[in-house]
């Protein structure tokens, strides 16, 4: 048990960092080549920042652990809701514009384009090109909007003039390297633990692999609400769900057929649904996150993981 419990924490760490250098050798790789940083922090960041879920779920997937991918992906969305927005607003509460409402509509839509997919059983490759479908369609959308905003370089993620090719190409190459080998070690030490305990890899990845992998997220927004920047934090959750749903999923459902646990149509695809629906009365108020609200998502979240623990999924 030791030994998995460490194969889990050194694979989250190798995710962690893995993905942190994949993120500053590509955006400065995309800007020294002349892609313009609106395209860079679309794209580039993006797709960096969801690496570690992604090479999570297709290794489980082809490994035959669809359950932890599923878990991972539906657990990392309602963490990145509850846990990583509640936190930080103990901190300093955080501020909640109506500019994001465009996105969090589009995020809703997704999450019922999930549960409606998730409703045929599994997710194979129809299900998987469908999702895929829906995430080029957002993505076509944010970049036509994202045209008209002016993004500066500096303002991107891993952005850096000083680095120079040899430390681009080195973490392009030890990022490249790492998010493989760190998903290998989660995947296989949370799959053996579930079978050590006698419980299935969903509730594993609902758990223990979603709370791991949404630490990025919970990192990034307490540094934002420090920096009293609530809207650039919300702003992130709500892409980064749209990514787990659509394009992990989607992404992940191409290497291997998943099936959904019945446990998910009980609880975790309306707790998910459900603590998304909890973001609207902010968003559409422009009212903030205040310390006592931050409690009260928090106190969801611990109830949340009691029921998971004690039912044992």
């Amino acid at each position: 048990m030791l030994l998995d419990l460490g194969m889990v924490l050194g694979g989250l760490v190798a995710l962690l960092l893995a993905g942190d250098l994949l993120v500053r050798g590509a955006v400065n790789l995309a800007l020294r080549l002349g892609i313009p940083a609106m395209l860079v922090g679309m794209t580039v960041v993006a797709f960096g920042t969801s690496a570690p879920e992604l090479l999570v779920s297709v290794r489980a997937a082809i490994g035959d652990a669809g359950g932890l991918a599923l878990g991972n992906v539906v657990g990392s969305n309602v963490a990145n809701i509850l846990l990583v927005l509640g936190a930080p607003a103990l901190i300093s509460a955080m501020a909640v514009g109506r500019d994001i409402s465009r996105d969090y509509i589009i995020m809703i839509g997704a999450s019922l384009l999930f549960i409606a997919v998730a409703f045929t059983g599994q997710i194979g490759t129809w299900q998987a090109l469908v999702l895929l479908a829906a995430f080029t369609l957002f993505m076509i959308d944010s970049i036509r909007r994202g045209l008209k905003a002016r993004v500066e370089p500096e303002e991107l993620e891993g952005a850096d003039p000083a680095i120079g090719w040899p430390k681009i190409v080195l973490f392009l190459v030890l990022g490249c390297i790492g998010l493989p080998l760190g998903a290998n070690f989660l995947v296989t030490g949370a799959t053996a633990i579930a079978q050590d305990l006698g419980v299935s890899d969903a509730l594993i990845g609902l758990t223990l692999v979603a709370i791991g992998t949404s630490l990025p997220e919970l990192a990034a927004t307490v540094m934002a609400a420090i920096r009293r920047e609530g809207g650039v934090a919300l702003g992130n959750i709500v892409g980064s769900n749209l990514f787990n749903l659509l394009f992990i999923i989607g992404t992940a459902g191409l290497f291997g057929t998943m099936t959904f646990p019945p446990e998910m149509f009980r609880l975790d695809l309306w707790v998910m649904l459900g603590s998304s629906l909890v973001l609207a009365p902010f968003i559409w108020r422009a009212a903030p996150i205040t310390r006592v609200w931050g409690l009260v998502l928090l106190l969801g979240y611990a109830g949340y993981m009691w029921v998971l623990v004690q039912s044992g999924a």
